[in-house]
């Protein structure tokens, strides 16, 4: 019992976390956004550097891609919530049943992991060069997310056992 309250609650944690993400992202709008222009517009990446090709110096695609992050979050909190609620119900239930509730949180973790790879790591740090940065420079950050993320996701694989009596 003990080992599925542990994975139910670090469900809930990086459901908290996201949930705080997307109220920071909504209520202060302009601090992250300020963020994703000066990524997309690459103006701290190394001067003379040749990619310089890539950037996307408009207020539509900061827009863009900004509000494609929001939602990917977004996304992703309901997900979180929704599987932590479906192996609290689930806590007390059969090894298969218990098992069968993790597809929800596999699913949201895997979510959260792409959103950190994909859009931080890889089209962030390596498309727009963002790891020249030094001011603007998200790679920490986001592998640290993934990391985070990560560990919960291969707690919560780990396979569950009827209890003993």
């Amino acid at each position: 019992m003990i080992t599925r309250m542990a994975k139910t609650l670090l469900l809930a944690g990086i459901g908290l976390f996201y949930a705080l993400v997307v109220f920071n992202n909504l209520t202060d709008f302009g601090s992250n956004y300020q963020f994703v222009q000066h990524v997309l517009s690459m103006d701290s990446t190394f001067p003379g550097n040749h990619g310089m090709y890539r950037a996307l110096p408009s207020p539509t695609w900061y827009l863009a891609f900004y509000f494609s992050i929001i939602a990917w979050e977004i996304a992703s909190t309901v997900l979180l919530w929704w599987g932590f609620v479906k192996l609290m119900r689930a806590l007390q239930l059969s090894a298969s049943k218990f098992n069968a509730a993790k597809r929800i949180p596999i699913m949201a973790l895997t979510l959260s992991l792409l959103m950190w790879l994909v859009a931080f790591l890889s089209v962030g740090g390596e498309w727009f060069l963002m790891w020249q940065s030094r001011e603007w420079n998200g790679q920490e950050a986001a592998f640290r997310n993934f990391a985070v993320v990560a560990l919960v996701l291969l707690v919560l694989l780990q396979p569950d056992t009827d209890l003993q009596p």
